[in-house]
């Protein structure tokens, strides 16, 4: 027998149960982690400004909460005086990899950005494209974030 239908259960089908077709063990990143030389523009700009990198993925990732200079100024500051801004921005693909259901791999979080912090952001950043963000429009030019601005929808003659 079935359990009670809710009003919202079509008529004699069962509860659906179970994990989801590419559910959180089939996911991954979209670009692998020495895959940085694919953007040349973004390859440069996190070699020689990764605090403009970081910030802008930051802001994303932190739904606005926090800006893109803000975060950007944070991690400037921290690798002037103590070299460890990778602590600092490992903890922001910690928080992007629990949004995305991403892995850790090729290692933890940190050992990656210890190891690589240009790749790392550079994989960070591209991931965020993929997902249909816009990280030079910062969050406000995320889909469905509040304010965001759209075109204006196709409009037909009628009667």
């Amino acid at each position: 027998m079935y359990p009670a239908k809710s009003t919202n259960e079509p008529a004699g089908v069962a509860p659906v149960t179970g994990v989801p077709v590419g559910g959180p063990g089939n996911v991954q990143w979209s670009s692998g982690l020495f895959d940085c030389f694919d953007d040349c523009g973004l390859c440069c700009l996190t070699c020689w400004c990764p605090c403009i990198t970081f910030g802008r993925i930051a802001e994303i990732v932190d739904h606005g909460s926090s800006s893109c200079g803000t975060s950007g100024a944070l991690y400037a500051l921290l690798g002037a005086l103590t070299g460890c801004q990778w602590i600092y921005s490992c903890t922001y693909r910690a928080k992007m990899r629990a949004q995305f259901s991403l892995p850790d791999s090729p290692c933890c979080d940190c050992c990656v950005h210890f190891c690589c912090e240009a790749c790392a952001l550079c994989q960070e950043y591209k991931e965020l494209k993929h997902r249909g963000f816009d990280p030079v429009l910062g969050y406000q030019g995320a889909p469905g974030a509040p304010g965001a601005v759209y075109p204006p929808a196709p409009q037909q003659m009628g009667r």
